[in-house]
């Protein structure tokens, strides 16, 4: 069972962000940085496919088993892959910390496999009343992503 996994970020901008998960069931720790960010939030999703043939296009929609809207990470009623935003002060590198529960490293939500994606809007956590809000916060272009994958512990 992985306990640690890693993403490299490509796209308009960069980065690398580590996952790790002390037991099967606990939290995710999520810690590493963004590079290149505009000042401000950007939606910050892990989506369903671990496909990057089409750059960020063809990792499909956020990772969503229990087929629900989409929300903020504190939520009831989210996405599985709902991990909010980052926020860059638009200088230099974005550091990531999120602590999230709901996604896993082992079992049926599992990120293992699946794309991590960085948007260029704010996340409006299906609150914005936009069309979009309801299924992807209405976070805008994908202007990075990566495959998750199995980090070596």
């Amino acid at each position: 069972m992985p306990t640690k996994a890693v993403c490299v970020l490509k796209g308009d901008v960069s980065g690398t962000i580590y996952f790790a998960q002390q037991e099967d069931k606990g939290p995710v720790v999520l810690t590493g940085e963004v590079q290149g960010l505009a000042k401000g939030k950007h939606g910050f999703h892990i989506h369903e496919f671990g496909d990057n043939t089409n750059g960020c296009t063809s990792a499909g929609a956020h990772f969503n088993p229990c087929k629900v809207e989409h929300g903020g990470p504190d939520a009831t009623i989210r996405h599985v892959g709902d991990l909010g935003n980052i926020e860059s002060s638009g200088g230099g590198a974005t550091k990531v910390c999120i602590q999230d529960s709901l996604i896993s490293l082992n079992g049926p939500n599992s990120i293992i496999g699946r794309t991590l994606v960085v948007h260029a809007d704010p996340d409006d956590f299906g609150l914005g009343g936009h069309e979009l809000s309801k299924s992807t916060g209405n976070a805008g272009a994908r202007i990075a992503c990566g495959v998750i994958g199995i980090a070596q512990v």
